[in-house]
């Protein structure tokens, strides 16, 4: 079977399986006691362990046991070396795998440690952010990839959150001195991004760009002046520069315009005293445009959660805000931070509005986690009791009426 200084016969195929999980035991329990297996056993295997153990196996073994120290006595007989040098010798040195996990766990504890005393440390999402990373195993991967300092720059990021209004660069510059730190696709921005999903109650972290953008915008911060956009029907405005004067020449024919961030950053307007609608879903400014024209109030599209453009557009106030949004969960957190945000005014986002609609016809169900709608006590547990949406497309002619009013 080889001379004491020959290895060789240990690199058969009788004893690959024999040492390899002798090397996972070891490395696993840091002790050479106990007994290790294998299973379905081939005839070179069963003749090795005959030999090593001094018993006689049937060949219709189904598995082998082993005692470590009954090999560790082979190999030191037969080799002169005992089985910590064997394994070390044809395989390399042996983890010690207890402390590393212990290392591991040290080092984790340290990185969440030091994210308790952020800006956001103790709120419910911010909590739950951590938890989850830790519970599966983010933050293991990147501690054993070297990267756990992520976790730490990330917490830098949060704590600059949320913005007035601060660029997607700049916020990596100011963060980590590197402005493309937080790019689409890095490690960074996919930590700070599912922060940020749990601090807008969603779900998941949205899976495209345009809603990853309206997330990065929920705090304040802007990926795109261009795309950050909102619909406008007949606003009327004061400022220097051509924006004003385009709003006032598409409101003296009726028509939808669409403004940017970076006009509205450009070229800043005032919005004039008076009632301005706000609704969500586009349909509803169409039916107004091609219905009333020139002849509606002035309406805002928020085509969803509000952007960036949008915010920017209301600030400062002055106005009275009428606002609503679709009778769902996300409808009526819409509503309730407009109402926080802006002192908007709810606009038909009664229970009585939502029984109305819901009374028309079927509708999809009501899905997701809900929310509170402060405003009116009945509105959410009647919307949970019913469990369907109503889409303001429903409510229309009723808007309609409301817009043709003023």
């Amino acid at each position: 079977m080889g001379s004491e200084h020959d290895l060789d016969a240990l690199r058969e195929e009788g004893w690959t399986r024999l040492l390899a999980a002798a090397r996972r035991k070891l490395e696993r329990d840091g002790t050479s006691s106990g007994s290790i297996s294998i299973g379905a056993p081939s005839e070179a295997e069963r003749r090795v362990i005959i030999g090593l153990t001094g018993r006689y196996r049937p060949e219709d073994v189904k598995r082998l046991t082993v005692p470590l120290p009954d090999l560790d006595a082979f190999l030191a007989n037969r080799y002169a070396r005992g089985l910590r040098e064997v394994l070390a010798e044809l395989g390399g040195p042996l983890r010690d795998r207890a402390a590393e996990r212990r290392a591991l766990g040290e080092e984790r504890d340290r990185l969440l440690a030091g994210c308790s005393d952020g800006r956001h440390a103790g709120r419910p999402w911010h909590a739950a952010w951590l938890d989850t990373l830790a519970t599966d195993g983010t933050l293991t991967r990147l501690i054993r990839r070297g990267e756990g300092a992520l976790l730490t720059t990330a917490c830098q990021v949060l704590d600059l959150l949320p913005a007035p209004t601060m660029p997607l660069p700049v916020l990596a510059e100011r963060a980590t001195g590197d402005t493309k730190a937080l790019s689409a696709g890095s490690p960074l921005a996919s930590l700070v991004l599912r922060a940020l999903a749990l601090r807008a109650e969603l779900a998941a972290v949205p899976g495209d760009r345009v809603g990853q953008r309206t997330l990065w915008e929920s705090a304040g911060v802007i990926v795109d002046d261009l795309a950050s956009q909102v619909l406008v029907l007949n606003l009327s405005v004061r400022g220097q520069g051509p924006v004003a004067g385009w709003l006032a020449e598409a409101a003296g024919h009726g028509l939808p315009y669409r403004l940017t961030l970076h006009q509205l950053t450009r070229f800043p307007v005032s919005l004039d005293e008076g009632t301005i609608f706000v609704c969500e879903n586009p349909a509803v400014l169409r039916a107004a445009a091609t219905e009333l024209g020139a002849r509606c109030a002035p309406l805002i599209c928020t085509e969803g959660v509000p952007s960036a453009a949008c915010h920017r557009l209301l600030e400062p106030g002055g106005h009275e805000l009428r606002w609503r949004a679709d009778f769902d969960w996300t409808g009526l957190r819409i509503v309730e931070r407009a109402i926080s945000r802006h002192a908007a005014a709810p606009w038909r986002m009664s229970a009585a509005d939502y029984a109305a609609g819901l009374a028309e016809s079927e509708s999809t169900p009501l899905l997701g986690p809900t929310a509170p709608s402060p405003w009116d006590a009945e509105l959410a547990p009647l919307m949970a009791g019913r469990g369907r949406t109503v889409m303001e497309e429903r409510l229309i002619p009723a808007l309609l009426s409301d817009l043709a009013a003023l």
